[in-house]
């Protein structure tokens, strides 16, 4: 396995899992304070988010991590350009421009992880 890859993967496995526990175990409330997007958003939904960003970064790693379903970890990463795609809308109706930029360089890791 390509060794560029594999950090790629792993660094963005660790963001998106840190980012979604955030999102999963931390009250909307305390959100809004970090997250000014949180507000356009049920508290289940907030949680859904988070929930599928732990998926999808566990997904760039236990596949590879236990040698099987490879081709779960080109799901995970497609799933996460999905998500940021999402993202960027959300920060471009939001007026976010700052926000943007970030989200789409998410998305672009992503989709080359997908390779």
């Amino acid at each position: 396995m390509n060794p560029t890859l594999s950090i790629l993967q792993g660094t963005l496995a660790a963001i998106f899992l840190f980012a979604g526990l955030k999102k999963l175990l931390q009250p909307k409330e305390e959100l809004e304070t970090k997250m000014g997007w949180v507000n356009d958003f049920a508290p289940g939904s907030i949680k859904a988010i988070g929930l599928l960003e732990i998926l999808a970064g566990l997904g760039l790693i236990v596949p590879g991590i236990l040698q099987i379903a490879p081709h779960l970890t080109t799901w995970a990463a497609i799933g996460l350009v999905v998500l940021m795609i999402g993202a960027a809308v959300t920060h471009t109706r939001r007026k976010e421009p700052l926000m943007i930029v970030p989200t789409l360089i998410l998305a672009t890791l992503a989709a080359v992880a997908a390779l």
